[in-house]
């Protein structure tokens, strides 16, 4: 059998070794399902595309996705940010 040898850093390795020993394979087998699964696709597997939205813009969604049914909606903001006081001990 051919051998493929590739370079990535301790972290990766480490970090997706622990996964897929969860998973009950091994990096080698990994490695196998990746690529069948790159010639069934006749492509990568998966999407490779550079984020939408930067960090900022994703956690503001989570927060008012988390906000969702606090009874802000059509408020004045300073009513909205009064309530959000009123409300912080549930948050934690």
């Amino acid at each position: 059998m051919p051998t493929i040898k590739f370079i990535t850093d301790d972290a990766t390795k480490d970090l997706s070794t622990e996964i897929f020993r969860q998973l009950g394979i091994t990096m080698s087998e990994a490695i196998n399902i990746f690529l069948r699964q790159s010639i069934l696709h006749g492509g990568l597997p998966f999407d490779v595309r550079i984020p939408k939205y930067n960090k900022v813009t994703l956690a503001a969604f989570e927060d008012m996705q988390q906000s969702k049914g606090k009874g802000l909606s059509g408020m004045y903001i300073e009513s909205a940010l009064a309530k959000l006081k009123e409300d912080e001990g549930d948050y934690e």
